[in-house]
Parts: structure tokens; C-alpha cells; sequence
């Protein structure tokens, strides 16, 4: 089972079975495409971390 989200969409690559399981455990987290689309590129994008060299 394959799943890629990116801006334009979702992408989910499997058996039909393995499909409709992930498409039902999404639809409790995520009511909307969209919503499931903006989390994982707020999950992607790392906040600015300070690197310190250590002696």
C-alpha cells in the first residue's frame, strides 16, 4: 500500500480492500481532501531549528 500527498491531490496505490480501510481511517481524522492535504505539508515543512556546534 502506497499513499503520496502533495498539493495537487492524493495518490493511494494498493488493493481495493487496503484502499477502502486507509480512505476510512482518513475520514475520522480528515473530513475534507483539503484538510488531509494541508496536514501532511504542515507534517513536511520542519520549523526553523537552531544548530549549535558542540565542543
Amino acid at each position: 500500500m502506497k499513499i503520496r500527498v502533495h498539493s495537487k491531490g492524493v495518490i493511494l496505490a494498493g488493493k481495493a480492500w487496503e484502499i477502502r480501510e486507509k480512505l476510512r481511517e482518513y475520514t475520522v481524522k480528515h473530513t475534507l481532501i483539503k484538510e488531509w492535504i494541508d496536514s501532511a505539508e504542515a507534517a513536511a515543512t520542519p520549523e526553523k531549528v537552531r544548530l549549535r556546534r558542540i565542543k
